[in-house]
């Protein structure tokens, strides 16, 4: 245990024994930061979803009384704090319906899209992170001039959505997830913009041409607060402008929506034996080099299966071809990883129309804990009993192996052994 949040720690600097001076033990501390992980990712998402002018007082209730479970002295009962835990996960399964709300208001109805990645010749700007408000603030700016606006990272999903592809001066999509950034940036051209978190402190190869938005911001960075994109479309006009060179075209835009209105085709193949499973890979095999376990994992899966994947984690495995099953692309892209909502309520669907439980599906699930937004989307699907989750490579450093013991035994969970393909085999074998 490792606690340092009060004055009256251990040498008056941390509590690194259990219990500490308090009397909270190791497993308390976990709860506690598991809470608190869970609550920080939902305020991300709650945060977008109320600059789209979606809110609950309900939400914004439960962050402030959770907060306060977490202090000194407050709670020292496992099970009081794993309830809240779990009602974190139903509060983020809210906040994550708003902001799907917010999304399709605001931005028009999804569609699948063949997506061009690369670039056109002509001024640039790059805009990254989550935050699709930012996104279309500025193509609004940009409006009626040449310069093209192209997205990276999870901003790919801006392109399902109706508006956005009918705006004029949205272009494309650059590069790839954000641990490849400081080589993509620096070799794009223009201003970058960043507006949610992925943004790492910018080298000096492209740290004049970066801004941030709202909560981001980098040491000696340019800061936008007020909506207000005309130093970087200056900023345009006076960088480089972009080369045209175009990649490959790949289909995006596999909204909840867009999936649901395949439902009664979908479901006469699960019955006639042609669908041998669903697999929602969101895990992220990241920066460390020799990590590809979702890699590896999503390339063994079967040609008459399904793969949803959402987040940044479709980076490591959206390059390898998966061709069609039932006149459909095998790898669906479901948007943001705020869009775990959309492929919960595929699974809801699909689970009401078979009269079965989600547990009941050919349906496995195999993610990272990552980061907050991670956790926040882990204890959702932990409040909705889905069971046999599939997480790893690595455990979450924050859970002692006494509460992991819990969560395994009440939701099965289960860490990746190290080999995809043994895993695959026993997903397949359930």
């Amino acid at each position: 245990m490792f606690c340092n949040q009060c004055e009256q720690t251990f040498r008056n600097s941390a509590c690194v024994n259990s219990p500490g001076v308090c009397g909270k033990n190791e497993d308390v501390q976990s709860l506690q930061e598991l809470l608190i992980f869970g609550l920080k990712g939902m305020a991300a998402y709650a945060h977008h979803a109320r600059r789209l002018g979606q809110s609950d007082e309900a939400v914004s209730a439960f962050i402030e009384e959770a907060l306060f479970a977490t202090m000194t002295n407050v709670n020292f009962d496992e099970d009081t704090l794993l309830t809240y835990c779990l009602e974190c996960g139903e509060k983020n399964l809210r906040v994550m319906q708003m902001l799907d709300e917010g999304h399709i208001a605001t931005f028009g109805a999804p569609r699948p899209t063949p997506l061009r990645e690369g670039t056109q010749a002509g001024p640039g700007i790059l805009v990254t992170g989550h935050d699709l408000l930012d996104l279309w603030q500025l193509l609004e700016q940009v409006k009626g001039t040449d310069i093209k606006v192209y997205t990276h990272g999870e901003m790919m999903p801006a392109h399902m959505y109706s508006k956005f592809q009918e705006h004029p001066n949205l272009a494309g999509h650059y590069g790839g997830a954000w641990q490849d950034q400081k080589k993509e940036f620096a070799a794009f051209p223009g201003p970058i913009v960043g507006t949610t978190n992925c943004v790492l402190i910018p080298p000096d190869s492209y740290r004049d041409r970066l801004f941030t938005t709202n909560a981001v911001a980098v040491p000696a960075g340019q800061h936008i607060t007020d909506g207000d994109f005309s130093a970087v479309i200056a900023a345009a006009r006076a960088c480089p402008p972009c080369e045209e060179r175009l990649g490959a075209e790949q289909p995006v835009g596999f909204h909840r929506q867009v999936i649901l209105e395949q439902a009664g085709p979908i479901l006469e193949a699960i019955k006639a034996g042609k669908i041998s499973h669903f697999f929602v890979i969101g895990g992220c095999d990241g920066a460390e080099k020799g990590r590809n376990y979702f890699t590896d994992y999503a390339a063994a899966t079967p040609e008459d299966s399904f793969i949803l994947t959402l987040g940044c984690g479709k980076y490591r495995i959206r390059d390898h071809v998966y061709g069609e099953h039932l006149g459909l692309p095998r790898l669906l892209d479901m948007g943001q990883c705020n869009d775990a909502y959309g492929a919960i309520m595929v699974a809801v669907a699909l689970a009401e129309a078979l009269d079965c439980t989600v547990n009941d599906l050919p349906l496995t699930l195999v993610i990272s804990w990552f980061e907050q937004k991670a956790v926040a989307v882990l204890l959702t699907l932990l409040y909705l009993g889905v069971k046999g989750i599939n997480l790893g490579p690595q455990p979450p450093a924050f859970i002692t192996p006494n509460i992991f013991a819990r969560l395994q035994a009440a939701y099965d969970l289960r860490l990746t052994n190290g080999d995809p393909l043994e895993d695959l085999k026993l997903a397949l074998a359930a």
